[in-house]
């Protein structure tokens, strides 16, 4: 509800934003992933499961490694290089 062009945008955001784009653009969308192997899946929002769900079975999103653990760390700001990566996957992925 709150329009910032110069704010960060987490990871889930990214999520909802090209599966959203996606259905615009009459792609399938219907598959999923499954998140909850991950040690933070209690934190992705209610509104992004979906979306965070797809990506994950697009291959667009996965989990960073810390330590011995894969995060998915879904309310995380994604870092430039980030939003690059999973903008790649998205177009090799989803689009062709």
């Amino acid at each position: 509800t709150t329009f910032e062009p110069d704010g960060n945008v987490t990871r889930e955001q990214m999520a909802a934003i090209l599966y959203r784009y996606a259905n615009v653009c009459k792609l399938d969308t219907s598959r999923r992933g499954d998140f909850t192997a991950f040690p933070d899946a209690a934190a992705v929002s209610t509104w992004a499961t979906d979306a965070l769900s797809w990506t994950i079975a697009e291959g667009i999103i996965g989990g960073s490694r810390e330590g011995d653990r894969v995060y998915l760390n879904p309310e995380g700001n994604a870092t430039r290089a980030q939003v690059a990566a999973i903008f790649m996957r998205f177009v090799e992925n989803v689009m062709q």
